[in-house]
């Protein structure tokens, strides 16, 4: 199937900017542009924020010392007295850019229409921290939810993990983890939006849509090598989820992609993978899609036809 056509009319006026010069690709940019770069985008592709009850900052201590910046979102004020189930969410952006505010319309419209609270977390960024501080700061991100989150009226019997692009492969990480570990406190369900599952190898649609589908090949090369610290992480399974074991009593998975996205293929054999050790997986493919689809809502009816699904599968694990 062919381009959605708004897309198409939105991916026109950014490839005529380049042939201007007026923008570059963000793989020609320092990381510090890149991000002022996406963050100013988000605010283009979001339809609006939903006005919500609550929105608070936290922080989140890690392992080394540092801490997190998160945000917390809620529908109707949060009371320990009656806890709300609850999403830790992971944003995009390559293990480079991405951020609370670039993410914030999303996590604002998964909590107004799930009803449910969400966290989203700003795990910390490459290069300045590389691989595998992004998976680490997942995991303390997981355990103080777990620990602290009935303190924030949160029902930590009822907890969800979800993320997109490299956010939804830290999410893969660690509901393998906690399954593999056996941890006292499972998620109910993960949500994998177009995530990355294998940076050691090529694809057929990693080829078809390397260059003017919005996430490029150049720019997936040039995120991976400033996270990693040499090309042999791309073949560990916590960079590369498609690479390791299923363990028994994985979460559900729910994954939604889009179509016309260079990550398309590797996300299928991420299914099909999960699927042969044993897990319940559901798909669904966005037919003329692309990648970062979701936050689309200014230009496609998509995104929020996606959002509502995903909400729909939280609602149901949470009920």
């Amino acid at each position: 199937m062919s381009l959605n056509p708004d897309i198409a009319a939105f991916l026109e006026l950014v490839n005529s900017g380049r042939a201007a010069g007026k923008n570059l690709a963000m793989h020609q940019l320092s990381p510090e542009e890149a991000r002022a770069q996406f963050d100013l985008s988000s605010q283009m592709m979001d339809a609006g924020a939903a006005d919500l009850e609550q929105v608070d900052s936290v922080s989140i201590p890690t392992r080394d010392g540092q801490r997190l910046a998160a945000r917390l979102y809620s529908a109707r004020p949060l009371s320990p007295a009656t806890p709300s189930a609850a999403v830790l969410y992971f944003h995009g952006g390559g293990y480079v850019v991405g951020s609370l505010d670039s993410h914030d319309a999303l996590c604002r419209a998964l909590a107004e229409i799930a009803g449910c609270a969400v966290v989203s977390v700003a795990y910390r960024l490459a290069p300045q921290w590389r691989f595998p501080t992004a998976a680490h700061d997942a995991a303390d991100a997981w355990q103080w939810l777990v620990e602290q989150g009935a303190e924030l009226g949160i029902d930590t019997r009822r907890l969800a993990l979800a993320g997109d692009s490299v956010g939804g492969s830290l999410v893969a990480v660690l509901a393998t983890q906690l399954a593999a570990e056996r941890a006292a406190v499972q998620p109910r369900l993960q949500v994998l939006i177009y995530p990355v599952t294998d940076a050691s190898r090529s694809t057929p649609s990693l080829e078809r849509y390397a260059s003017g589908y919005l996430l490029e090949k150049d720019t997936l090369q040039w995120f991976y090598g400033l996270y990693e610290r040499d090309v042999a992480d791309r073949r560990d399974p916590r960079f590369s989820p498609l690479l390791g074991a299923v363990p028994p009593g994985l979460a559900p998975t729910l994954m939604v992609l889009g179509e016309c996205d260079p990550l398309h293929d590797e996300c299928l054999a991420y299914a099909a993978h999960l699927r042969e050790g044993g897990a319940l997986v559901k798909v669904t493919v966005y037919p003329g899609m692309t990648h970062d689809f979701l936050r689309m809502g200014a230009i496609i009816d998509e995104a929020e036809q996606a959002q509502e699904q995903i909400a729909q599968a939280l609602r149901e694990v949470f009920a």
